[in-house]
């Protein structure tokens, strides 16, 4: 029995090294800056702007998805300098938003450029 326990895990740990490998991503302890940036555009694809100004579930759910893009923009311009154009846009957005608590054009032109970033990855 524990022969068959240590040969499940061995195996298990082989596939997951395969995915890695096979994906592209160094892993580290936080996921690799690429997979950051995708998360980041991930948040990014989800987001409904409009939304940021309404109020219950679907407004603090829009919040969440711009503060996430956000931050795992920022961790991957951390890792590797070539995400700062994507950390930069949304930076501005979400500068230009708290400044005016709204999603008036200058927070949908930063969107949109962040967005075409993300279209680059």
């Amino acid at each position: 029995m524990v022969a068959a326990l240590l040969a499940g895990l061995l195996v298990g740990g082989g596939a997951v090294g395969a995915a890695w490998a096979l994906n592209g991503d160094t892993p580290d302890a936080g996921g690799g800056t690429a997979s950051d940036a995708r998360g980041a555009c991930g948040a990014l694809a989800g987001l409904d702007e409009s939304r940021l100004s309404t109020e219950g579930a679907a407004g603090e759910r829009a919040m969440y998805r711009f503060a996430g893009a956000f931050d795992l923009a920022n961790a991957a311009a951390a890792g590797d300098a070539a995400y700062e154009p994507l950390a930069e846009a949304v930076g501005r957005a979400r500068n230009r938003h708290a400044q005016v608590f709204e999603v008036d054009a200058e927070v949908k032109k930063e969107l949109a450029k962040a967005r075409d970033i993300c279209a680059g990855l």
